[in-house]
């Protein structure tokens, strides 16, 4: 099967809408399938072009329409990866937003591609579907962001917007993807069709209790300190600053993973907390295995890939009872679930925990249990199901 996928992100880029996509590319290429990715040009790529040093170098490939079958890749990418030119978000530099191009339509034609996969279409997705439908190819369409809740949290207004564009992409999709049963309710209600439930795996080999490291517990809390760790973007949205009051609980050290806009103002909400900036790969792994709970405080998660990389690493978690956590935390075996913007309940969940040493250790024995089974592999498997399905649903259309 020829697949391209339409992505408004991917790595080096550091996000679920990346993460997803290379996972994807991944699977496809293990089961001897062709994929090939368009996303837009990541900093890096753009900074390797040029020919400037950069820590994650990532060689930029454009085809002109007459290229018929792109063989460059991206640093470590499993297909070949068209980069469109892009402009970084104003405000936002991590978030690249792809400019108009023709070689969208060029590079679905050149691919021959059977299904296009558009991973959380918004503006470069917006394209893909529009060429997707010119050229008759079937589109599935998966939904990753919840962009009417970052409209709330940015703009204070813009929800209905958001939501038109959303249902007008994803309406145009022969099906969508929906990652949590929330994110389901949420399309139905806005009246998108053709919505199915498909969930994101977890790398069980990479994330994994046996990786915690006394040494590194050391330095991070060096009076013996019960470590909360939260790991993710920090930006507006994330509603990191809900971790204040853990900051002054005796006996807890906040650790933070991960870089963004909201950094500067963190630092000085979050005192005592120890910031590590962003961390990926194998390093992450042995840091999610060497907290003792996992907080995440964002209540605009379509499914929450950190929350279940922290269930792989045997850790309990401490999440807003909305959106992705939903499905993913079992409350009162596998962690807390707490009233989305509560600093006062997060708090207390954590102070909790923290006077439980033996059910934080059968939270995270019981969360570890629950994920052994959701690898990327099955949920590709799941994600080829729905290719065909839809491919079959086409042929019998024009049948």
């Amino acid at each position: 099967m020829r697949v391209v996928i339409v992505t408004e992100s991917f790595p080096p880029d550091v996000n679920g809408v990346a993460h997803c996509a290379l996972q994807t590319a991944r699977h496809l290429v293990a089961r001897g399938h062709d994929p090939l990715v368009i996303a837009p040009a990541s900093s890096a790529a753009a900074s390797a072009a040029a020919g400037a040093a950069s820590p994650s170098p990532s060689a930029s490939f454009s085809p002109s329409p007459r290229t018929a079958s792109p063989r460059r890749f991206d640093f470590d990418a499993p297909c070949p990866v068209v980069r469109i030119p892009s402009l970084p978000l104003p405000g936002y530099p991590q978030v690249r937003v792809a400019l108009p191009s023709r070689r969208v339509a060029a590079t679905l034609a050149a691919h021959r591609a059977d299904v296009v996969h558009l991973a959380g279409p918004f503006v470069l997705g917006v394209r893909g579907m529009a060429a997707a439908a010119r050229l008759g190819i079937p589109a599935v369409a998966v939904y990753q962001t919840d962009l009417a809740g970052y409209a709330r949290t940015y703009i204070n207004a813009g929800e209905a917007a958001a939501w038109r564009r959303l249902r007008a992409v994803h309406s145009a999709a022969d099906r969508t993807l929906a990652p949590s049963s929330a994110a389901m309710k949420d399309l139905e209600e806005h009246r998108v069709p053709r919505v199915r439930l498909w969930p994101r795996g977890v790398d069980t080999d990479r994330f994994r209790p046996e990786l915690r490291d006394d040494e590194l517990r050391r330095r991070l809390a060096p009076n013996g300190e019960m470590i909360v760790g939260y790991v993710g973007r920090l930006a507006p949205e994330k509603h990191v600053e809900l971790l204040s009051g853990a900051c002054g609980l005796p006996g807890v050290r906040v650790v933070v993973v991960g870089d963004g806009p909201s950094e500067p103002s963190l630092r000085a909400t979050l005192p005592g907390a120890v910031f590590l900036g962003r961390r990926t790969g194998d390093e992450l792994a042995r840091i999610f295995a060497s907290f003792d709970v996992f907080a995440h405080t964002g209540p605009y998660e379509t499914f929450c890939q950190t929350v279940q990389e922290a269930m792989a690493s045997g850790t309990p978690v401490v999440a807003p009872a909305a959106g992705g956590p939903l499905d993913l935390v079992d409350h009162g075996r596998t962690g807390l679930l707490v009233p989305p913007h509560d600093a006062r309940a997060v708090t207390g969940a954590i102070r909790d925990l923290q006077a439980a040493p033996e059910l934080r250790a059968s939270y995270g024995r019981t969360a570890r249990a629950t994920v052994e089974g959701r690898t990327w592999a099955a949920v590709g498997d799941q994600l080829l199901d729905h290719y065909a399905e839809v491919l079959g649903e086409r042929t019998a259309v024009v049948a």
